[in-house]
């Protein structure tokens, strides 16, 4: 049996519970799991809370198919929806552990997300953006920046507006995703970049 993909949904952690991006949020987390994936994400409110709720009201939820990674040292801070909680204590270096799931779909977002995508991109994760205000809408449509990440030139921010095109787009290209980050240098080296 192949291995489950883990999907990171990173977002803002400030949308409030009941609002347009939230639902967005709560949609797509049910989707996932319909779908067969598992969850990872920073395991706190907003977005990560959304997430979290939507998969659970999927028919096809188990238990520890959402795992919030969180930034401090209680879990007692993740919300009520995480079903695996890891308490780093990394605080926003965390993003990096978010950022490295085999995909990585954003929701709107602040600084923390813009960190978490540009990780993701630098690792060669396949990045979603919801074309919605803040970071994801910003990047959407587009390449971060002109290294060549993976073999395929189709590489960009894939812009989606639902649930159902992010489905799609990870059924249709996350294939072309399998080759990992190992290093800056080993990077620079097979890629011929400048830091």
């Amino acid at each position: 049996m192949d291995r489950r993909l883990t999907i990171g949904v990173i977002g803002d952690a400030t949308v409030e519970r009941g609002s347009t991006n939230y639902i967005l949020a709560e949609n797509l987390g049910k989707a996932l799991i319909d779908h067969g994936y598992r969850i990872f994400n920073g395991g706190m409110s907003g977005i990560m809370e959304a997430v979290c709720k939507g998969a659970k009201s999927s028919l096809k939820y188990v238990e520890g198919m959402v795992i919030g990674i969180l930034p401090g040292f209680d879990p007692a801070n993740s919300n009520q929806y995480a079903d695996v909680v890891i308490a780093t204590g990394l605080d926003t270096y965390r993003n990096a552990i978010v950022a490295n799931s085999d995909v990585v779909v954003a929701l709107g977002g602040q600084a923390g997300t813009l960190s978490e995508m540009a990780f993701a991109w630098t690792f060669r994760r396949m990045l979603i953006g919801y074309d919605i205000p803040g970071w994801s809408g910003k990047l959407a449509g587009q390449r971060i920046d002109n290294r060549k990440r993976i073999e395929w030139d189709g590489d960009i921010v894939f812009k989606v507006s639902d649930e159902k095109q992010v489905i799609e787009i990870i059924k249709k290209y996350s294939h072309h995703y399998t080759r990992r980050h190992n290093s800056i240098l080993t990077n620079m080296r097979d890629e011929k970049l400048e830091i």
